[in-house]
């Protein structure tokens, strides 16, 4: 059977996606929709948008370098950051590997977790086939230990709001975990919720990343605002 893929608005990259820029770096706020790197879709990867937009800004015709430091899923909003040079591309790639970046998201949820507040351990397994992750409670062959940790942060109008702190950084972890623990992410109908979002994306936003910046060696806190779509809007009293 062919794949069918949904068809997401592409969007430009401009001076009001961006939060945080160096000589060294660079953040962008994530629509959700837009893919990291090119995949089957053929669909143009955020990485190009903003090495487009680096070319222009700097009039770059012979293009400009771009290192994807770390990854979010395609229906997944907020912070990703990008590395302008190789120096800082390597040197981001050790504190990611060493965690040493402190990750914030947040979560919708219908249910409200039990207990509100906790420490998830599983051990994954993506089947890339399918693009879908699977939790188990103990280690199995080829699994990979992930680890978060959460709290409920408010309540509004039967939707629950959860602050995630992912301790290691797995494909689809926290919408996988979160389902293990009986919260699917509203929209997310691939790990339990009962249907998806008609906006192409799920409510799952990668809030702030802070971490010690590997060149000039200042503390780096970056913030992405909750996307203007008239659900997310509703929360923006309750996230830090």
């Amino acid at each position: 059977m062919a794949k069918v893929y949904i068809k997401y608005i592409n969007h430009e990259i401009t001076d009001k996606d961006i939060l945080y820029e160096d000589n060294h770096l660079i953040a962008v706020n994530k629509h959700a929709g837009d893919i990291v790197q090119v995949d089957d879709t053929g669909d143009e990867s955020l990485d190009e948008k903003v090495k487009k937009y680096i070319a222009k800004k700097y009039n770059k015709p012979n293009g400009a370098f771009l290192g994807v430091v770390h990854r979010l899923d395609r229906p997944v909003s907020g912070v990703i950051l990008f590395a302008k040079t190789s120096k800082a591309l390597d040197r981001m790639n050790k504190l990611f590997k060493g965690r040493e970046i402190t990750k914030t998201y947040y979560a919708v949820v219908r249910k409200r977790p039990q207990p509100p507040e906790g420490n998830l351990v599983h051990w994954l397994i993506k089947n890339p086939q399918k693009n879908v992750t699977k939790a188990h409670d103990h280690e199995v062959p080829g699994s990979l230990r992930s680890e978060l940790n959460y709290k409920l942060a408010g309540e509004l109008e039967g939707y629950y709001l959860i602050e995630v702190n992912p301790i290691t950084g797995r494909p689809h972890q926290i919408r996988v975990q979160l389902a293990t623990l009986g919260c699917p992410i509203v929209g997310d109908n691939k790990y339990g919720y009962p249907r998806g979002s008609l906006k192409n994306s799920i409510c799952l936003h990668a809030r702030r990343l802070t971490f010690i910046h590997p060149i000039k060696k200042e503390p780096v806190e970056i913030v992405a605002a909750l996307p203007k779509d008239g659900f997310w809007d509703k929360f923006e009293r309750l996230v830090k």
